[in-house]
């Protein structure tokens, strides 16, 4: 129970952290941000900031993972009644009901937009994703009616993702590198649109 209690501790810690980063990578870049930088911002030590992560781009996963993550506990509600359109059209709004929830999806996204031209960030962004998609594996399986260990179940998960993946980074990049504007309701249609075509299974139709 303890270890379980500081281990939440860690992680809160390390999501405060990567707030911090990922606002000082989008107001000074990722070059021009010292881990110092970060520790200062954050209120922490300099040891603390690599105690809690591997490299300086590595301080902002944990603000990808959660915003990903939220995505995958949204779908882990999904009816089987429900096709994943009708599913995502009802509940998308949930995912920036709150105000760090809605804080959190810009950060996510002014990140994703910079992925162009500070690739040193991708490996993170793809880490995060490597995580939703394990996270992801049982929601198809149950789905599916199928085994976690499937291989199909394992491949659609990948498959999803990716489409998700291309999403999130098609949507960031054109908002804020171009200007494009988009309304919620097309940014539900893009992604139930890639987790449709992406489906290798046949889960997002309603299932008995």
């Amino acid at each position: 129970m303890e270890a379980a209690i500081e281990s939440s501790k860690m992680e809160q810690a390390r999501l405060a952290v990567s707030r911090v980063a990922a606002d000082l990578f989008w107001m000074h870049g990722v070059e021009g941000t010292s881990g110092d930088a970060i520790a200062e911002a954050a209120g922490i030590s300099k040891r603390t900031v690599w105690r809690y992560f591997r490299s300086k781009e590595a301080c902002v996963e944990p603000l990808f993972l959660a915003t990903e993550l939220r995505f995958i506990t949204l779908l882990e509600a999904w009816p089987r009644e429900q096709s994943i359109e009708t599913y995502l059209h009802a509940t998308i709004g949930a995912l920036t009901a709150g105000e760090q929830e809605q804080r959190d999806a810009i950060a996510a996204v002014r990140l994703i937009a910079m992925l162009a031209r500070e690739p040193a960030l991708r490996s993170t962004w793809l880490m995060a994703c490597a995580q939703a998609e394990a996270q992801l594996i049982p929601i198809i399986a149950r789905r599916a009616g199928r085994s976690v260990d499937d291989l199909d179940v394992k491949m659609c998960s990948a498959t999803i993702i990716a489409g998700i993946r291309v999403v999130d980074e098609t949507i960031s990049s054109a908002a804020l590198n171009e200007g494009r504007v988009y309304t919620s309701e097309e940014v539900t249609n893009q992604l139930a649109a890639a987790i449709r075509a992406a489906s290798i299974l046949p889960i997002c139709d309603p299932v008995a």
